[in-house]
């Protein structure tokens, strides 16, 4: 088994380029259709994908790659506003996804710990995640990780696979969170 530090040294976190879209693509396309991360059933097209982190980089939020050493995307995770009203526009929903093929190496917690190091950069306030199964034990755990606390439970909010699922609520803060005025 490889090192956790040694799989770390294998990947970088770097800013999403166009040319990773395809990449982008195969991985959500994969968590559409086997998992319960995402409440979608069929799995967007290449232009759907690229209008929706095209939105991402127009509000200057990251959109952020994980990738090995040899350029493959291995994961990805950005951050959206976490409702359209003006007065939720200091706190952001982040979603991250992760290559079947490289989970339980350390590129979750190097993408979601990026994403929420540059969003309190940007002057955000709180970071909320809606993941989708209570019994998503890695996003949960990743995120706990990560400061975020559970601060709710919406049961059964969505159906898929043939069976309903719930949404777990996690939150943390950004920077000085709610201690100071933006």
């Amino acid at each position: 088994m490889t090192p956790p530090e040694a799989a770390a040294a294998a990947f970088v976190i770097r800013p999403s380029k166009d040319a990773d879209l395809p990449a982008v693509a195969a991985i959500y396309g994969h968590h559409v259709r086997f998992g319960l991360g995402s409440f979608e059933e069929e799995p967007p097209d290449l232009a759907e994908l690229a209008r929706r982190r095209a939105e991402v980089l127009a509000r200057k939020l990251p959109y952020l790659i994980a990738a090995a050493d040899a350029g493959t995307v291995l994961g990805y995770a950005y951050a959206a506003p976490y409702r359209a009203r003006s007065g939720y526009r200091f706190s952001l929903e982040d979603s991250i996804y992760i290559a079947p093929a490289a989970l339980r190496r350390g590129i979750g917690r190097a993408l979601l710990g990026a994403l929420v190091a540059r969003c309190a950069a940007g002057g955000y306030r709180q970071m909320v995640a809606v993941i989708g199964d209570s019994g998503n034990a890695g996003s949960i755990g990743l995120h706990e990780q990560l400061g975020f606390r559970r601060v709710g439970l919406l049961p059964a909010t969505g159906f898929k696979h043939g069976r309903w699922v719930d949404s777990v609520l996690m939150q943390r803060e950004l920077g000085d969170g709610a201690a100071t005025l933006p």
